[in-house]
């Protein structure tokens, strides 16, 4: 991972920032691809075939919640919001469109360059080919599914890693803390909100299949799932 040559690309009509986070990333050996036209920003996306989309969410013409919810419905690439706007509705927005993570500004450019690299981690060095089984349940590790019986839905990177470690060990409380670190990598720059955003939309989508209650509550120590027995 660290030898190949990450495709970022960058959505951002202030040009003053733009400019400093292109300069800052290309120290870091990543190639920019910086948003020009904000009327035609999917045709740029889909020329550049990035690795990882940074999205500001004020923009000329469409906000940055139209570009995710097109850029979502026609690919899995990872989406990180930067925007001055840090109201719990926006991160709650933005993750309901499918982004996987929010940094608000100002921010330090060393920790945007560490948020990239741990979502393009997860993102590209995780998935093994396998199946996780839970009662009627089954969890598709290589296409991020979860089937029960002839109905299924797939989840976002964060979903799936989030039921994965909760199905790992049924019966076993995992706290706030462990899947933060096992998701993210790091607990020093994730608001508890995007867990909770999470969360709330993983079981919104067990519920589209009939999966209900599936994931449980301890309150003030974490989540788990019962025991399969």
């Amino acid at each position: 991972m660290e030898n190949r040559k990450w495709k970022i690309f960058l959505v951002e009509d202030d040009k003053v920032i733009a400019e400093e986070i292109e300069r800052y990333l290309k120290i870091w050996n990543y190639e920019i691809k910086r948003v020009q036209d904000f009327q035609n920003i999917f045709n740029d996306f889909k020329d550049f075939h990035p690795d990882l989309v940074l999205m500001d969410v004020t923009l000329p013409f469409f906000n940055g919640y139209h570009w995710c919810k097109v850029i979502r419905d026609n690919s899995k690439v990872p989406i990180l919001f930067i925007s001055a706007a840090d109201e719990n509705l926006n991160l709650i927005m933005a993750m309901d469109l499918g982004a996987d993570d929010y940094l608000t500004k100002p921010f330090d450019l060393e920790v945007l360059q560490i948020k990239i690299r741990a979502l393009l981690r997860r993102t590209y060095e995780y998935f093994e080919t396998k199946n996780i089984y839970y009662k009627d349940i089954i969890l598709k590790c290589d296409s991020m599914i979860v089937s029960i019986k002839d109905r299924e839905i797939e989840l976002t990177k964060n979903e799936f890693k989030i039921l994965e470690v909760l199905l790992e060990k049924p019966g076993k409380i995992i706290s706030r803390d462990e899947i933060i670190d096992r998701i993210w990598q790091t607990d020093s720059y994730i608001d508890d909100n995007t867990l909770t955003v999470n969360i709330m939309r993983l079981r919104k989508k067990l519920e589209d299949i009939q999966i209900f209650e599936l994931i449980k509550t301890k309150k003030g120590v974490g989540y788990y799932v019962p025991p399969a027995n």
